[in-house]
């Protein structure tokens, strides 16, 4: 017979409590505000510079989007919620250390000015609506409005550029403020989900687009931030690499565990590398069904947001 000796059951499978509180909801959330933060800044960015006319699904026709997503993200948000009907008391007090507080300002602020960013294209970008619903001539005060909020337009967009800057981040921030869990603990996570967000924005705008030049002009920024998104990747993974023993087990999750395929096979393969040589090959002037790449790119992101909120709840400090 043979004589074990146990100094302790830390090593035991599920033996520590692990964080298994946030699911899908949580995920879907933080996609469709990094989705809403890339169209809104490249919709603002556009506008400063003057390419309204050249860029008008960017600014435009795309800003239909940024409300819908922020909508539906804050309602899987509340759904997820322990205590939905506490919700409001996030907006009684602003606490700066805490990533939560920052997110629902910036929330609350960036929400009702991606409405009044589409409302002031309404009439122009989707003018068969218009005429079907005639909501400006059974509201007369409508067109005053409207026309405030044109005069403002430029102020409006000086605002949602830093703003739609600092929700892509916090999307990333949020997960990285969890000292507790090690594959979140990486302070590159607030830059890649940035990237990514502006990414799924780029290739959104895309998407939508019916000329040309604009896509010619979004695929090349959205080939410039995929290539920003894997050197944050390969530098994500080497610090771990370089960190822990707990970092190193956190790591396993994506490099040989269970969100293997998962991470290299649908977010790192399918969502950056096969967009990038599509849209390599249509830049060089070879024809490619835009539609591809750009599909890919949004669902590698959505893809990465679920992966990094299952796997990181897994993760825990053991020493």
């Amino acid at each position: 017979m043979q004589e074990e000796l146990f100094t302790s059951g830390r090593h035991i499978p599920n033996i520590d409590p692990s964080l298994q509180i946030w699911h899908w909801p949580i995920a879907l959330y933080l996609f469709l505000g990094g989705l809403a933060a890339g169209i809104l800044f490249f919709a603002a960015l556009f506008y400063v510079l003057g390419k309204e006319k050249e860029y008008p699904a960017a600014v435009k026709i795309a800003s239909i989007v940024p409300p819908i997503a922020l909508s539906l993200g804050l309602l899987a948000l509340v759904y997820d919620l322990t205590h939905p009907l506490y919700t409001w008391q996030l907006y009684t007090t602003f606490r700066i250390e805490s990533p939560m507080s920052w997110g629902a300002w910036v929330l609350m602020i960036v929400t009702p000015l991606s409405f009044l960013w589409t409302f002031s294209y309404y009439r122009e970008s989707y003018s068969k609506i218009e005429s079907k619903l005639n909501l400006f001539k059974r509201f007369k005060f409508l067109k005053t409005f409207e026309q405030f909020i044109k005069t403002n337009r430029i102020y409006i967009a000086y605002a949602l550029i830093p703003l739609s800057i600092i929700l892509g981040v916090y999307t990333g921030i949020l997960l990285s403020a969890f000292n507790a869990r090690p594959l979140w603990n990486n302070a590159i996570l607030g830059p890649l989900f940035l990237t990514s967000g502006l990414s799924t924005g780029a290739a959104a705008i895309i998407l939508i687009s019916k000329s040309v030049e604009e896509r010619h002009m979004f695929g090349k920024i959205d080939l410039g931030l995929i290539i920003i998104e894997l050197a944050l990747i390969v530098h994500m993974i080497m610090g771990y690499y370089a960190g822990s023993q707990v970092q190193l087990e956190a790591m396993d999750l994506l490099v040989g565990g269970e969100f293997t395929l998962m991470f290299f096979g649908f977010v790192v393969l399918l969502g950056l590398l096969v967009p990038a040589i599509l849209e390599s090959i249509e830049l060089l002037g070879y024809k490619v069904p835009v539609i591809v790449p750009a599909l890919l790119v949004i669902l590698g992101g959505l893809i990465f947001r679920f992966v990094m909120i299952e796997a990181g709840q897994l993760t825990r400090y053991l020493y």
